[in-house]
């Protein structure tokens, strides 16, 4: 596996997890059968992409950039889609979260490719 490939399996599960979350909204405890639907194949979309990409990284490198950058990206669906806004010390902290996987994918010696 290539290190594009990889980091292409990694951005289709980290985006196949923002529309499944996205969608988890609108399930109303999964009482609504689109978007609960939506919502189960994404999910099944982004753990399989997400075990594609665990070929090639280290397990805590890989989850640890597809939660950050999947919290930045609900978090700026969340304000565009559903109006939710966030107060200076979130967006400081989600700042933080983009400076540390920028870190973790240039700087760590974990990131082997």
């Amino acid at each position: 596996m290539t290190a594009v490939s990889t980091y292409v399996y990694l951005g289709t599960a980290i985006v196949a997890e923002v529309i499944a979350t996205s969608a988890l909204k609108a399930c109303e405890g999964f009482t609504k059968v689109v978007p609960t639907a939506v919502t189960l194949v994404f999910y099944l979309i982004a753990f399989w992409f997400l075990s594609l990409t665990l070929k090639a990284m280290p397990t805590g490198i890989v989850y640890g950039i597809w939660s950050g950058v999947g919290i930045v990206l609900i978090c700026a669906v969340s304000w565009v889609w559903f109006k939710q806004t966030l107060d200076f010390p979130a967006l400081v902290g989600l700042g933080l979260i983009i400076l540390g996987v920028i870190v973790v994918n240039l700087f760590s010696k974990s990131v082997t490719l």
